[in-house]
């Protein structure tokens, strides 16, 4: 779920970082009293995601616009279907055109890639999950849309947990101690994550009793050998340089969750396009 006052002043930075003063081309162009119908049209086959947000667009710039949605987010869409369609001024048309489908292809493309994730470990107890590798300011969207294909939330912030990588490790005398200095300090309602590197720190950070442990760019027969050794008694998370192509592997390594950082800072955008009717 996205708070609305969050989404209203992402859109609302974006239409003033795009318009600042005027649309020299629409403004000058354009009469106030014409109106006009578009359609969002799909030149992919994929998932969709942020078709909501595209609305608010033209809704903040027109109170009054008239937007139909014919398929919703997290549904399937193919090349050619025509998404919604939007009327209201052809002006707001024009000025929020580039604002609403620069979320939409973004948000669709993270959906997208999910999707096809969370069906590359099917039938696995494994799921997948997103990293903090976000774009700055929009972070919570780019989650809704990892939900949206199928997929889970890690940490949203730093607040959320503790979650000690290498660095931290390093910097805090090794796992033991610094788990040891955290414990004294935390909440009791903050979990313990701990990113380790081989199965010599794996067997430490059990001993240390954390909650969550990551699997850092461990083959999946590592993985495997890890996931014996754990028995169950803290949650496994494997990441760091899975490919579509080892994601398979990764899963049947019986670990318990798959966190992508590709799934949200490096995909494609969803091809999707706006046309007003002739």
């Amino acid at each position: 779920m996205l708070n609305q006052i969050y989404v209203d002043n992402i859109i609302k930075n974006a239409l003033l970082e795009d318009i600042n003063y005027i649309d020299c081309a629409t403004d000058y162009l354009i009469p106030d009293e014409q109106s006009d119908t578009a359609s969002f049209l799909a030149k992919a086959d994929g998932v969709l995601c942020g078709i909501n947000i595209a609305k608010r667009v033209f809704q903040i710039l027109q109170p009054d616009t008239e937007f139909h949605i014919f398929i919703h987010d997290g549904e399937k869409v193919k090349y050619g279907d025509i998404i919604a369609t939007v009327k209201c001024k052809t002006k707001n048309l024009l000025k929020g055109e580039r604002t609403a489908l620069n979320l939409l292809q973004h948000l669709s493309g993270i959906a997208t890639e999910t999707a096809k994730c969370v069906e590359l470990v099917k039938g696995t107890k494994a799921s997948i999950a997103d990293t903090r590798k976000t774009i700055p300011g929009i972070r919570s969207l780019q989650k809704y849309a990892v939900t949206v294909g199928g997929g889970r939330n890690h940490r949203y912030n730093l607040s959320d947990a503790a979650m000690l990588k290498d660095n931290h490790i390093d910097a805090g005398g090794g796992i033991t101690n610094a788990v040891s200095k955290l414990r004294s300090k935390l909440g009791h309602m903050t979990k313990i994550e701990v990113e380790v590197r081989n199965l010599d720190e794996l067997r430490e950070a059990l001993a240390a009793d954390v909650d969550v442990i990551m699997l850092d760019n461990m083959s999946p027969k590592l993985m495997s050998e890890a996931v014996k050794i754990t028995d169950g008694k803290a949650v496994l998370e494997a990441s760091g340089g899975i490919t579509s192509d080892t994601i398979r592997a990764v899963a049947e390594s019986g670990v318990d969750i798959i966190s992508l950082g590709a799934i949200t800072h490096s995909v494609r955008a969803f091809d999707i396009s706006l046309k007003i009717a002739k």
